[in-house]
């Protein structure tokens, strides 16, 4: 009986000592897994880290103008904004009230790309779109009425020849009615922030109750580049449309601001991109964007009346000069 039990105790021992040896290599494997995912995924986050803040350190080291003066061009209202930030660089009369002209047709055109199902989709123009145009010798891309064209198309029309046309065969899909858009177009600008503006129709044709500021188009400008179909077009020197049922061959249009300007290289950079206006009431407009020393930014100068091309020529000379201020920070 004593052998028995002494027995039993010896095998209880050996299955403690077993049972409590598997524990311990499991432990032991447990650990190596560990250390093995640690030393993995440690390396992953640390390298991951460093290229995090060489990436930031990098944009941090990129020659950013904080301030830049903007007097001494043509235009009365102009302002000057960082496009990531929004941060204001130059003002000049930059919330006074004064006529957009056709940079409405920003806002006309980034409301109809959000507001379109398919960009594709085939307009008819029809003869009551084209109602009061001649007669306020608005301009066109060339569509007539009667011809079934893209919405793509009509998109560039409104952007690069500023084709009045198309602003209002889009207004009539999307709402019905122009007036309908335009409500869509206030009801976007008061969505922004841009407190400064009030639209009465989707031209830019003047009306003395249409009105905006050169920070209320920044601020559009700055939005709507934000959507990729709106920069395509807004960087784009033409546009070639397919055939037509009018246009067998299609038509080809080019964008007002790089017809008029003969060189996009500035001091530092390049101008990318934008949309110009005038009547005879808003002068000379443009709202544009640059990328100096790596830096984007946005200009929208308004109410020039010199004559020529001063829209362009401002640009020009404030891009110019932020690019010397933008090496001069290096």
């Amino acid at each position: 009986l004593r052998m028995s039990r002494g027995l039993g105790d010896v095998y209880k021992r050996q299955r403690r000592y077993r049972k409590k040896n598997r524990r311990k290599q499991n432990l032991k494997k447990l650990l190596m897994v560990l250390v093995i995912v640690f030393v993995f995924f440690g390396l992953e986050l640390i390298v991951g880290w460093r290229s995090g803040v060489g990436a930031w350190m990098q944009e941090f080291q990129k020659p950013v103008v904080r301030q830049l003066d903007l007097s001494g061009i043509s235009s009365p209202y102009a302002i000057l904004i960082q496009a990531g930030s929004g941060k204001t660089v130059g003002d000049l009369n930059g919330e006074e009230q004064m006529y957009p002209a056709s940079l409405t047709k920003m806002m006309t055109a980034i409301v109809a790309i959000e507001e379109l199902k398919d960009l594709d989709q085939e307009i008819t123009l029809t003869q009551e779109m084209f109602a009061g145009l001649y007669e306020q010798d608005a301009t066109q891309a060339g569509f007539q009425p009667g011809e079934t064209v893209r919405a793509i198309d009509l998109l560039y029309g409104v952007m690069l020849p500023s084709g009045a046309e198309c602003c209002i065969a889009l207004s009539y899909a999307i709402a019905g009615s122009e007036q309908g858009f335009v409500d869509l177009m206030n009801k976007k600008a008061e969505k922004l922030g841009m407190d400064g503006t009030h639209f009465c129709d989707s031209t830019g044709l003047h009306n003395p109750d249409h009105y905006s500021t050169a920070k209320d188009m920044a601020v559009l400008l700055q939005y709507a580049l934000k959507n990729d179909t709106f920069r395509e077009i807004a960087e784009s020197p033409w546009h070639s449309t397919p055939g037509t049922n009018l246009h067998p061959d299609g038509i080809t249009y080019y964008s007002t601001m790089f017809k008029n300007l003969s060189e996009t290289s500035v001091t530092g950079g390049k101008i990318l991109g934008g949309k110009t206006g005038f009547t005879n009431a808003a002068g000379s407009c443009l709202a544009s964007f640059a990328e100096i020393e790596g830096v984007e930014y946005i200009l929208v100068t308004a109410g020039a009346m010199d004559g020529g091309t001063p829209n362009i020529t401002d640009a020009v000379t404030v891009y110019n000069r932020l690019g010397e201020a933008a090496q001069a920070l290096k």
